[in-house]
């Protein structure tokens, strides 16, 4: 069975000298009582998916069925061909990825809920751009995605994923925590400096409300996709410089799960509050439902 904490999960890695995502493939391999290719063979096929959504947006100016969103992607990947950026190619990239993610989910297209459909631009954002800037192999990208999978089992072991019941901090939070362990691990962290990266993290996004515009999983939700991969991707350098989360992982798990608790209903996904009441959300919801 899979381990419950941060703190087994490290204790394992170290007693067993093992990474994260080696842990996540032994304990899959056992639970399906499947071969290790036949788990990892699974694990690239989501690897796939998670590529096409995350450049397909990028190449084709897609519309949500809404017509709320879409285009975003395609207007960042065009600007970062210009040269021109403030923050470089590579974070222009890694956020027309989350972009594009986000903008396919909308349009009805093919993602990976990583861990929801609302947060699904992250993982693949920051996971795909590092790998490429680390000049990363189909193989060490597949590894990542296990290391994500280890840490989202841990917070949903012990907190939640869902919006509905802890707010967007459960998702975009967990997604972008995911994500900065799986590039901690690529960059060759250890176990301790990959959850001390989601710490950070989570702890950088607590109490981020759930409050989508008409209800639907567009506005805020996929701008919210690009802060997490910046998030993501910033914490990883910041922890492999040597910086650490002062309050451990399963601390910050928790202290996150009860904060959503705590938060109104109003502000877990209702759309009764936020930004979903505001006189322009409000208008975008009338428009698009014919109130």
């Amino acid at each position: 069975m899979f381990v419950s904490s941060g703190k087994e999960l490290i204790e394992i890695c170290n007693r067993k000298n093992i990474s994260i995502y080696e842990y996540s493939i032994q304990e899959e391999t056992e639970k399906s009582e499947s071969s290790r290719k036949a788990v990892v063979d699974k694990m690239r096929s989501t690897l796939h998916v998670m590529m096409n959504s995350s450049q397909y947006a990028r190449e084709n100016p897609v519309r949500s069925v809404s017509g709320l969103i879409g285009g975003d992607a395609y207007k960042i990947e065009q600007y970062a061909d210009r040269g021109e950026t403030l923050t470089g190619d590579f974070m222009n990239r890694a956020m027309a990825r989350a972009l594009s993610s986000s903008e396919v989910n909308a349009a009805m297209g093919r993602i990976v809920a990583c861990p929801t459909a609302g947060s699904c631009g992250i993982l693949p954002a920051a996971v795909l751009s590092a790998g490429e800037k680390l000049n990363k192999t189909e193989e060490q990208l597949i590894n990542a995605l296990f290391t994500s999978a280890g840490v989202g089992i841990i917070i949903a072991k012990n907190a939640t994923l869902a919006g509905a019941e802890g707010g967007c901090q459960a998702e975009c939070g967990s997604a972008a925590a995911m994500a900065s362990a799986a590039v901690v691990e690529m960059m060759g962290g250890t176990p301790e400096q990959a959850l001390s990266a989601a710490a950070i993290v989570i702890k950088n996004v607590m109490g981020l409300v759930c409050d989508p515009v008409a209800g639907l999983v567009e506005v805020p939700c996929a701008k919210r996709n690009i802060a997490g991969t910046v998030s993501a991707l910033t914490t990883a350098d910041l922890v492999m410089s040597g910086v650490y989360s002062k309050i451990p992982f399963d601390e910050v798990v928790s202290a996150m799960y009860k904060v959503g608790r705590q938060l109104p209903s109003e502000l877990r996904e209702t759309a009764l509050g936020g930004i979903a009441i505001t006189p322009t959300a409000l208008k975008y919801k009338k428009e698009i439902f014919k109130d």
